[in-house]
């Protein structure tokens, strides 16, 4: 099934804070193909993960969905769900972060299956470690300003 003619192109994703990285990602991953299938991950398959999210699943979705590199986004609910999605949507070439090297090699008896580098200097765990850092940056600047006890 390798190297169906369709050069449809699969990725997935949480999406959330989304950067420029995620842009460009999104731009690699449509040069690979005519068309480019993203499926956002769910609130509730990010808490079977342990993920938190700052913007819900639908909000993030609409984001996906007004990209002009996306042909398709759809909601994605399981690990399990790529395979159908694969053959659903006719997929060539299924495609992510090179954060995740050798955790989808198992597709590659039903795609060619390629880790793209990620941008660098950009991601949505700095984002969230940076604007925690300024949240405590604040909550000591307000501490000793009023002379308060702060309980974390």
């Amino acid at each position: 099934m390798r190297g169906k003619s369709t050069g449809f192109v699969l990725t997935y994703g949480t999406f959330d804070l989304f950067h420029i990285g995620h842009l460009e990602l999104l731009r690699r991953l449509r040069q690979l193909g005519t068309e480019l299938y993203v499926g956002v991950s769910t609130d509730e398959f990010n808490d079977m993960k342990g993920k938190k999210c700052i913007t819900p699943f639908q909000d993030r979705l609409e984001i996906v969905r007004a990209i002009r590199y996306v042909s398709h986004a759809f909601p994605e609910m399981n690990w399990d769900q790529k395979r159908d999605d694969i053959e659903r949507y006719s997929i060539s070439t299924f495609a992510m972060g090179d954060d995740w090297i050798g955790k989808f090699d198992d597709l590659q008896d039903v795609c060619n299956v390629v880790y793209l580098p990620r941008t660098p200097l950009i991601s949505t765990t700095d984002i969230k470690n940076r604007v925690r850092g300024i949240d405590d940056d604040l909550r000591l600047k307000l501490v000793e300003i009023l002379g308060i006890a702060y309980k974390k």
